[in-house]
């Protein structure tokens, strides 16, 4: 956001744009998205639409609530595992952005990196909350 705030004071005041800024952006807005995936799926931070809630009980939801969930997971490991290849294929080809030839194979691996910590954390915290309200549960009885 600073260098946005700056590039645009250059620009209007200065009549001197920081070169690269757009490119800074587009990678530094990537890299906070695809960080910030899987602290968001630990907290369980996800957008949940509860259209079906009132039509089942509490275990068939929390039932499909775990489902939908490693098939999420499932789903992203193998968008990464693709995204993974993409990334090394614009290595190979030497890809490079425009004004600071930054090479964008590493921003897509890095991408495909975070998408398999949050499909990894996607599983890992529904099966502890699965054992949580287990223990939960023993623990009132």
């Amino acid at each position: 956001m600073v260098l946005t705030c700056a590039d645009v004071i250059g620009r209007y005041f200065l009549h001197s744009p920081i070169l690269g800024a757009t490119e800074l952006t587009k990678i530094g807005l990537a890299v906070v998205v695809f960080t910030s995936l899987p602290v968001i799926t630990w907290k369980g931070g996800q957008i949940v639409v509860d259209l079906i809630d009132n039509f089942f009980s509490s275990k068939i939801i929390r039932l499909i609530a775990a489902i939908s969930s490693v098939l999420v997971a499932i789903s992203l490991y193998f968008v990464a595992f693709r995204i993974y290849a993409i990334g090394a294929r614009t290595l190979k080809r030497g890809i490079v952005t425009d004004f600071l030839y930054i090479p964008t194979g590493y921003v897509i691996q890095y991408i495909a990196i975070f998408s398999w910590i949050t499909a990894l954390g996607l599983v890992l915290f529904t099966v502890l909350n699965a054992f949580k309200r287990r223990a939960q549960k023993k623990m009132e009885k």
